[in-house]
């Protein structure tokens, strides 16, 4: 025999309410006044004889009792939601909400979930390309690719890799500066060499210094060479015949296997910290999302 169910009404207004932060925002999802989102989870806190909300400035916030049921619990709305479709459509689709970082996104995540998506037909995702840090709650995030330190330390993370930086350009730069070709770049004008700058809040990306600093050169070419924002841009200016780039090697695959660049060196810098799959314990039975991750980690596995 089951046990006591609490009123679903009130558990949705309350897995809502958990998710946004706020009741307005969760008035807005369910199309109903803050005040009855509010009375919903009053009669939730009735039924379990616990304080499920305290309020900080403008938001709300789980208490040690809503976080467990709100962990408890969302994975099976989640489930009724997905066998309800089922029910009506006969055809039962996992979006899973994908968080990332632009460069990622675009240089190393799109094709392998076009990948994925084509041996998992029924698999569907919603991807979002936003820096850290993101509010897995009220933005629904079931899976985040970050860098660095894990910032969501009450979350589980997978190690995806380690990745390293080595200077690539176009063949047709190589054609036009055959001197390029030396090991040591010292045939590679510093006008040439495209700087990636994170910005501010990154200080482990290994820069052109470093880069030539583990070759026994001393030079930077910073203040002649050319300065871009993210990764996918250095490798698009690359790409272009622009310059020299210190490529991401997890990005540049694709262009490498493809011709479309070139590896100038064999010596490689590694980046200061790994990138990680991390997602709430909460969604780890979500349909698609472990079978995405482990799929990630055996494709950089075999360097795919």
């Amino acid at each position: 025999m089951t046990g006591p169910l609490p009123p679903l009404k009130a558990l949705r207004a309350f897995d809502v309410a958990a998710r946004c932060g706020s009741y307005v925002g969760a008035a807005r999802e369910l199309g109903v006044s803050p005040a009855a989102i509010s009375q919903q989870v009053r009669n939730l806190e009735a039924f379990l004889d616990k304080r499920l909300f305290t309020r900080l400035n403008n938001r709300i916030v789980l208490t040690d009792a809503g976080r467990a049921i709100f962990d408890g619990t969302t994975e099976a709305l989640r489930a009724i939601s997905e066998v309800t479709e089922q029910t009506l459509t006969g055809t039962v689709r996992s979006r899973l909400v994908i968080s990332v970082l632009p460069s990622v996104a675009q240089c190393w995540l799109a094709p392998r979930l076009s990948a994925f998506t084509q041996r998992e037909p029924s698999f569907r995702f919603a991807l979002r390309v936003e820096e850290d840090p993101v509010d897995f709650e009220r933005c629904d995030i079931d899976l985040r690719i970050c860098y660095g330190p894990n910032p969501y330390p009450d979350l589980v993370a997978v190690l995806l890799c380690h990745d390293a930086v080595l200077p690539v350009c176009s063949p047709d730069y190589l054609i036009r500066n055959p001197d390029a070709a030396d090991p040591g770049l010292e045939g590679v004008p510093d006008e040439d060499l495209i700087h990636t700058d994170w910005g501010a809040g990154f200080g482990s990306l290994p820069t052109w210094e470093m880069w030539f600093a583990r070759s026994s050169l001393s030079r930077t070419g910073r203040a002649k060479g050319f300065v871009v924002g993210t990764s996918a841009l250095a490798l698009d200016f690359a790409r272009d015949g622009l310059g020299v780039a210190l490529g991401q090697r997890m990005m540049a695959q694709e262009d490498l296997a493809g011709g479309r660049l070139v590896v100038l060196s064999s010596l490689a810098a590694p980046l200061g910290h790994p990138y990680s799959a991390v997602y709430p314990r909460s969604r780890a039975r979500k349909v698609g999302l472990k079978g995405l991750v482990d799929w990630l980690c055996r494709l950089q596995s075999a360097g795919a």
